[in-house]
């Protein structure tokens, strides 16, 4: 499995980033036998360097989106360093390079989409929580900026995509609200690649862009039965 994390708006948060996946996930996939992989990319912890997946985004006080994002520089950014990962892994001598799993949250989940698009050798599924980019909770709660441009990344993705995908996603996403990521999947969806969206009604008492951290048993069962059908 390689798993990828998510984005802080903050750049001093992503520097702060030390554990891009929770231990109690990681003895999930190895109780499954399955190994992780969870590398920090380019920006932050102690890799540093420049922010590669800035997608201009900004909001007025009021929350209205006041500018024009890029959502497929993010995309190929973030594709760029799965794929990088990916060919790390074919130098390890342990690895099962035939039997790779994608999947991460809020910006890895997108990440994780794009790479599964990109028909990388040895990739057989992915997992996507809470996908996206362009969201802020804090000025724009449950109202992401250019919802629907991200819809037609997301079904160019669909048309390429050839692997299954798990998608995840709460109704009580502050980051992207309830209706934006049903259009995203069924854009995607319209492309023919095998994928399942599981919409969690709410994680109740947290912002449901945390579907992965505070809702497993809302999702426990549909990612038992996926990582069943990839033979794992």
């Amino acid at each position: 499995l390689i798993f990828s994390h998510g984005r802080a708006s903050d750049r001093l948060e992503r520097a702060k980033l030390k554990h891009p996946i929770q231990n109690w996930h990681v003895r999930y996939w190895l109780d499954h036998g399955v190994a992780v992989v969870a590398a920090i990319r380019v920006g932050y912890g102690d890799t540093g360097g420049p922010d590669r997946e800035t997608n201009g985004a900004n909001f007025d006080t009021m929350g209205h989106c006041t500018s024009k994002p890029d959502y497929r520089h993010v995309a190929t950014a973030l594709n760029d360093a799965t794929l990088a990962t990916i060919q790390w892994l074919r130098t390890q001598p342990w690895a099962d390079t035939q039997r790779i799993v994608l999947e991460g949250r809020s910006g890895g989940g997108f990440a994780s989409v794009a790479a599964g698009a990109a028909k990388a050798p040895g990739v057989i599924g992915y997992v996507n929580f809470s996908g996206g980019a362009g969201g802020s909770p804090e000025r724009s709660p449950g109202r992401s900026c250019d919802p629907d441009q991200m819809r037609d990344v997301m079904a160019e993705f669909g048309k390429t995509t050839t692997v299954p995908g798990l998608w995840l996603y709460a109704k009580n996403d502050q980051y992207f609200g309830a209706e934006a990521p049903l259009g995203w999947y069924q854009a995607f969806a319209a492309g023919g690649s095998p994928v399942k969206l599981v919409s969690v009604e709410e994680v109740p008492g947290r912002d449901g862009h945390l579907l992965l951290s505070f809702g497993q048993r809302y999702w426990r069962k549909d990612l038992d039965a996926f990582v069943k059908s990839l033979g794992l």
